[in-house]
């Protein structure tokens, strides 16, 4: 009841007080029509990972893309929705991961995301995977479902370098059974919010491939490197 009460609080709170968008500051929107394109500095671009060609694609992933470089007002809004509070972000940012996918996906027919563990999702009172998640789905017109959860807490991966990446996530996560959405047969687009050697992704992609998934494709808003 504590969780409802307090995204009660704060939808009340950004339904109340204007927005400053977090590119230039300009009041009303969260990201305003002017900043927007930042998002889409990918979006003409070649798929970043496609399937059956080689690069730095980690099995079992069939497909990994993303919007935009992690940097500038990219960046700035995925640390607003992250630590900032500002959900209203989710419905550009999720728009922006489905004109992405619209261009340069392939195949998919049901969104989720990566989770974050339930403690950290009580103490800031959402996920935003989640949430960016879901707006992509609406925007995709493709069904959404929460097939994952985390297991365990685990270390924030820029903390490590990227051979500690694979093992400080695996096992982490595991399919959410029985509740909902069977991801067996199909075939799984997953959300997150950025991506660098894309363990995270990876990890995900076996729990879901573990539960019966048909293959499991993976784009962000932002891929740092």
């Amino acid at each position: 009841m504590t969780d409802l009460l307090r995204r009660a609080a704060t939808h009340a709170l950004d339904a109340a007080l204007p927005a400053e968008c977090v590119g230039c500051g300009r009041e009303g929107a969260p990201l305003c029509a002017a900043c927007i394109p930042g998002l889409d500095r990918r979006l003409d671009a070649p798929a970043g990972v496609p399937i059956g060609l080689p690069g730095d694609l980690p099995a079992p992933l069939l497909q990994l893309d993303w919007c935009a470089p992690f940097a500038g007002t990219v960046r700035s809004a995925l640390h607003a929705i992250k630590y900032g509070g500002e959900q209203r972000l989710a419905e550009p940012l999720g728009a922006a991961v489905a004109r992405r996918w619209t261009r340069v996906g392939v195949g998919a027919d049901l969104v989720t995301h990566v989770p974050v563990h339930a403690d950290r999702a009580r103490t800031r009172g959402y996920d935003q995977a989640e949430l960016i998640a879901r707006a992509a789905a609406r925007h995709l017109g493709l069904p959404y479902a929460a097939l994952l959860a985390r297991e365990r807490a685990t270390i924030a991966q820029f903390d490590l370098d990227r051979g500690d990446r694979a093992a400080n996530v695996a096992g982490a996560f595991a399919a959410r059974l029985g509740r909902g959405v069977d991801p067996a047969g199909r075939w799984i687009l997953l959300v997150d919010d950025v991506v660098t050697t894309g363990a995270t992704l990876a990890a995900c992609a076996e729990a879901l491939a573990l539960a019966g998934a048909l293959g499991t494709s993976a784009i962000t808003v932002a891929r740092e490197r």
